[in-house]
């Protein structure tokens, strides 16, 4: 009786021991992060969680979703621009799971399959636009690749939220061209500000000298004004600036004889 009362207690020990990892492997955790995906006998029954819930052993099984937006590097892509340029340029792709049933059911690996949209979203934009626009436009370029991306994945539940171009490497001649080129605007813009200033100068100038025409009495202060700047430096040497017209008075007569006068009288 010991020999068989010993054997039913171990029976019950297994029995015991099975139900409780039946028990344990019925009762899943899932955080606030992520959502759990039931399938019973191989039929969707929808996403359960965040927090506990129970799953019927052999006949339920739970697929984890993670919830939370996945920052991912698309690889350098080697692109041709529309100027036909060859340049590398790579981006960063924010995105998240907002439908964890067609995340699972619609597609096999949703993060390697928004890689490859990525990938091929980001050749093909880029080859759509010359180098100067994806260098200068750079919002717009983003934009465009979110909005293509988001249609793409969408009947997945993928919500592209965010992508940026991170940075686009010309090759060494091309940024040789660029910087001749920038050189060449900025000399372009200093010889244009140069000759507006003397082209204002010049009016300047002209409004003086009308000026002084009509008043003879600024010429003299002005000489004078002259003279006192000349004074005011220690030099050995001075200059006189002498007006031309200030010698018309010695070189005018002071009663000047008409022809008739000079002729003889009969």
């Amino acid at each position: 009786m010991s020999g068989i009362t010993f054997f039913l207690l171990a029976c019950l020990a297994v029995l015991a021991f099975i139900a409780l990892m039946i028990l344990l492997s019925a009762i899943k955790i899932v955080p606030e992060y992520e959502r759990g995906v039931i399938f019973r006998l191989g039929r969707l029954m929808g996403p359960r969680g965040p927090g506990i819930f129970f799953v019927i052993p052999i006949f339920e099984r739970m697929v984890r979703v993670d919830m939370r937006v996945i920052t991912m590097d698309v690889p350098v892509q080697e692109v041709i621009t529309l100027d036909n340029v060859t340049i590398k340029v790579n981006a960063v792709l924010y995105f998240q799971v907002i439908n964890p049933n067609w995340a699972v059911t619609k597609v096999m690996d949703y993060i390697r399959a928004t890689m490859q949209i990525a990938q091929t979203t980001l050749r093909s934009v880029v080859g759509q636009v010359e180098l100067d626009e994806l260098l200068a436009q750079r919002e717009k370029i983003n934009q465009k690749l979110q909005q293509i991306i988001d249609e793409q994945t969408e009947p997945w539940g993928i919500k592209v939220t965010i992508v940026e171009v991170k940075d686009v490497e010309l090759p060494q001649n091309m940024q040789r061209a660029m910087a001749r080129q920038a050189e060449a605007e900025r000399e372009k813009r200093a010889k244009l500000i140069h000759a507006d200033g003397e082209l204002q100068a010049s009016r300047t100038l002209a409004e003086a000298a009308k000026v002084l025409a009509s008043e003879p009495v600024t010429l003299q202060l002005r000489y004078l004004q002259t003279l006192t700047e000349i004074a005011t430096e220690k030099n050995s040497t001075i200059i006189f600036p002498l007006p031309i017209d200030t010698l018309k008075a010695f070189f005018t007569p002071a009663n000047p004889v008409s022809n008739d006068a000079r002729q003889p009288a009969d």
